[in-house]
Order: structure tokens, then C-alpha cells, then sequence
């Protein structure tokens, strides 16, 4: 099985040369307050500003998930780069799309954050949760699957 399967979690290490692996980056990322937002489309810069400040105001800005069909730009995962988030995660089985893809994995994995991908988000309300997405441990690989949950 590939370790991006199913919902899974990407490190650093998957696009970044010398980046974390799964076992470097530690469990925090994974655990913890979230936001969750419901969006479809292309998620631009102004898309990206406008949910970070809900999870601001709902005091959960260090996770954002990402529920419907979204693709995040190159636009938008900067603004979520330079936010100083852990995790970023959807439901596709992939952050960005096509020509973007490895445009989008570059930016946010190269600030240090960690992607949650695949994740289940249907019925899922906009809010705040916690989430709990820990990984499989598998030491020095660039990603794991994982079994990730919100609570109310």
C-alpha cells in the first residue's frame, strides 16, 4: 500500500529535499483545535484570508480543513504559508490540481506545514472542532495514513 492512500497525512519530506519526515514532525500538528470550512471551487487568496479569519474569530487557526470540492491555488496557499497554520487539509486526495499540484505542495510543505488529505467532511458543518489525525508511525517516510476524527 502506498502511504498516500485513503486519507493520509503528507510531511514535509514528500516534496521537500530535506524536509521532516513523519517521524521528525512530531504529533502536534495532528492533534488539536481546528476549523473547518465549507468551500467549492478554487480556493484563492481572498478565500484563503476570509477563512482564516473565522478560524481566527473561532479561536482555531492552527488547523484549517477544507470541506467540498475545493482546489487550492497557488494564491491561496500562500496566504495560508505565510499564516503560520500547522495543518492543511480537504477531501480530495490532493492539495492543488493539475498543473498546480506540485506548485501547491511546494508552498505549504516548504513553510513547515502538514497536509491532511482525503479527509471525510461530508455533513461535516462549518466550525470549530478538535481534530485528531495521527498518523501511522513510519519513521523517516514522507507520509502515513491515518485515522482522522473531529469533535464537537
Amino acid at each position: 500500500m502506498c502511504v498516500h492512500n485513503g486519507t493520509h497525512v503528507d510531511a514535509p519530506l514528500h516534496f521537500i529535499r530535506g524536509g521532516k519526515s513523519i517521524g521528525e514532525v512530531g504529533i502536534e500538528p495532528f492533534v488539536g483545535d481546528c476549523y473547518v470550512a465549507r468551500h467549492d471551487g478554487d480556493v484563492l487568496a481572498r478565500d484563503a484570508e476570509r477563512i482564516l479569519a473565522a478560524a481566527r474569530s473561532a479561536g482555531a487557526s492552527e488547523r484549517v480543513l477544507i470541506a467540498g470540492e475545493a482546489t487550492l491555488t497557488p494564491e491561496g496557499a500562500e496566504v495560508f504559508a505565510t499564516a503560520g497554520i500547522k495543518l492543511y487539509g480537504n477531501e480530495s486526495q490532493t492539495v492543488g490540481w493539475g498543473e498546480t499540484q506540485e506548485t501547491v505542495h511546494h508552498i505549504l510543505l516548504g513553510a513547515g506545514l502538514v497536509l491532511l488529505e482525503g479527509a471525510v467532511l461530508r455533513g461535516v458543518e462549518e466550525g470549530k472542532y478538535f481534530l485528531s489525525a495521527a498518523p501511522i508511525y513510519l519513521g523517516r517516510c514522507e507520509g502515513a495514513p491515518c485515522r482522522a476524527y473531529l469533535m464537537k
